[in-house]
Order: structure tokens, then C-alpha cells, then sequence
């Protein structure tokens, strides 16, 4: 998939950067970046990508890339909330819903956040009805079969929990990288021929060089794929080959395959903004590519401790459970 041209981003851009110091698209074209001590384009620092806007966006839409002010403001109006359920499982038995802790009592709803504003209908832009394409018929199947496969034996063990519940990888880190509901910063580290990527929610650190042509890897795969990147002006463009397969990328149950390329590009807007694109090709999954883009906005750290692992009795009590329920069932003769 061809990515947009500068020109093309920084017009976007001022569309999707509102009140946060963008102006006007001649404020945009005129701002200009500042330089490290050796040279490069300054994007690092502290940046906040809490968003309201859907990854995808609602069928309804169509090709509707952008609100109006009026239907903006009207799509925020609180909607009726149903009255709340009491416990739902069987014989007074909690649900999942009734015993997760809600993020508002702990000041993590996004809402409570400071939000990145936009008009923006759906993270993706590519293909033009922001949605994320289908899966190829084979890599559907492939996927039907996985998803059937982790189900009867989603319970077995830890290693058959997913990534995320294990505290091994969450899918918002990326690449591509993703906004997420809460713990919504990103650290940006620049330094002499390398610029880091951290995420707050799990803090997982993806050190990229830069580097005119691809390094070697040696055929390994890593759970975030294999990064390089380089400079196109004011831009860097980062590649990202080598997926581990067991990252299984959104919409999809199984993961890229050998061919899959993402191509993430971050562009400096403003005094304290910048814009994210991205694009992921994988002929084994898709028949077209797909993308998108998002503002994120300067902000003041540090970023806090995500401690994924410490505490993380969720799993052994999953299992504990699914064992109890196994036993009862046993003594019903089910």
C-alpha cells in the first residue's frame, strides 16, 4: 500500500490535531522541526494517545472519514445506560462481567484521562471505508481452525492463555502500535543511530536502529518482528519484518506469515505533536494492505510501572477455576 506524500500528512494532520497547537495547515507547513545535537529530526519525549476514536469504523459510516464539529458533539452525548445486572452465572454465581474491577474507581477510565481530540471516524483510513479487510479465504479457514483448537483447550494450561494474560505481549504495542484504554503513554528515546519505542502499559521497549539498509537479523523472529528505520525528511519511516507467528494480529486468529512487512512513519506536526502511520501487508492473510494514522500529543512524564507480572493471580485463578468446574461436572457425570 502507498503511504500518503508529506504534503498529504501534514494536511490530515491538521485536520485530526485539533486544539492541541496544530492551528492552521499554514501553521503546519511552516513549523519547523527541531534537531538533535547530531542532526536528526526531534520526536522524543513523553506522548499521550488516548483517544475516543474507534480502531474501525461503525458500517453505518460508509466512506466517512471525518465529523463535523455539530456531529461530533452530538456522537459524545451520554447514551441510556441499562440498569446493572446482578450476579449472572448460575445458582448466584458471579460472571466475569460482575467480579472485573471497574477502571473508574481507580482513575483509569478513558474519560478520566486527558484525551488527544479528533474528528477522525476510525483509526484505519486504508481501504476508505475504515475497516479492516477480510481475511483470504484460506487464512479464514486457518483461522476458523485455530480458534476452535485454543477453545478446547483454552483452559489446559498457562501456555494456552493468551499473550496478553500471561504478561508476555499485548497487541496494542505493536508494530503497528495502538492506542489503548488506560496507561496511554508512549516514551520516544532518540540517541546516535538508534530511537526506542516504549509503551506504559507493559513496558516493552522496541530499540530500532537507523540504518540505510536492513540489518541481519540472522532469520530470527520476535514477538514485535525485526525494526529498522531511516529518515525521509522530516519523517521516519520504520520497517518491521520477522513477526513471530504467535503474534496474531487483529481480526485474525493465526499469525503473519514470512512475507508480512509493517511500515509505521512519524512525522513531527508541531511544537508538541506528532502523527503516526502505519501500513501492514501480509499476502497470506489479506488480498490488500490496510492502515491508518493517529495524533499524539507532547505530555509530562514519568510513565508509571505496569507491573504485569507481580500480582498476577488472574491466571492461576482462571485455571483453579477451570479445574472446580471440571471436578463438579465429574461428580454430575457430565
Amino acid at each position: 500500500m502507498s503511504m500518503q506524500s508529506a504534503s498529504t500528512r501534514v494536511a490530515l494532520a491538521t485536520a485530526l490535531l485539533l486544539a492541541i497547537g496544530a492551528g492552521s495547515s499554514g501553521a503546519a507547513d511552516k513549523y519547523k522541526v527541531p534537531r538533535t545535537s547530531w542532526g536528526d529530526p526531534v520526536i522524543q519525549g513523553f506522548y499521550n494517545n488516548n483517544t475516543d476514536v474507534p480502531f474501525e469504523r461503525a458500517r453505518e459510516l460508509g466512506d466517512k472519514a471525518f465529523y463535523t464539529e455539530q456531529e461530533y458533539a452530538a456522537s459524545k452525548q451520554p447514551r441510556p445506560q441499562p440498569p446493572p445486572q446482578r450476579a449472572g452465572g448460575s445458582g448466584g454465581v458471579p460472571n466475569a462481567a460482575d467480579v472485573h474491577y471497574d477502571t473508574g474507581e481507580f482513575g483509569l477510565d478513558p474519560d478520566q484521562s486527558e484525551m488527544v481530540k479528533s474528528l477522525a471516524t476510525s483509526i484505519i483510513t486504508q481501504p476508505a471505508n475504515g475497516r479492516l479487510p477480510p481475511l483470504t479465504r484460506e487464512a479464514q479457514q486457518r483461522s476458523d481452525a485455530a480458534r476452535a483448537a485454543g477453545q478446547a483447550r483454552q483452559y489446559d494450561s498457562a501456555q494456552d492463555r493468551p499473550l496478553a494474560e500471561r504478561c508476555v505481549l499485548w497487541p496494542h504495542e505493536g508494530p503497528p502500535l495502538r492506542p489503548v484504554g488506560y496507561n496511554s503513554h508512549v516514551q520516544i528515546t532518540q540517541s546516535p543511530g538508534y530511537v526506542v519505542f516504549e509503551t506504559e502499559m507493559i513496558h516493552d521497549a522496541r530499540i530500532i536502529p537507523i540504518t540505510d539498509q536492513r540489518p541481519d537479523f540472522g532469520g530470527l523472529t520476535r514477538w514485535q518482528g525485526n525494526s529498522w528505520g531511516h529518515w525521509q525528511g522530516d519523517t521516519l519511516v520504520i520497517e518491521t519484518t520477522g513477526i513471530n507467528e504467535a503474534s496474531t494480529p487483529r481480526g485474525s486468529n493465526v499469525g503473519m506469515g514470512p512475507d508480512a512487512k509493517v511500515v509505521e512513519k512519524i512525522t513531527r506536526t508541531g511544537p508538541k505533536t506528532i502523527l503516526y502511520e502505519f501500513s501492514v501487508t501480509d499476502p497470506g492473510l489479506w488480498d490488500v494492505s490496510w492502515g491508518g494514522q493517529f495524533p499524539m500529543e507532547l505530555t509530562e512524564g514519568p510513565m508509571f510501572e505496569y507491573a504485569c507480572h507481580e500480582g498476577n493471580y488472574g491466571i492461576a485463578n482462571t485455571l483453579r477455576g477451570a479445574r472446580e468446574e471440571e471436578k463438579t461436572k465429574a461428580r454430575q457425570g457430565q
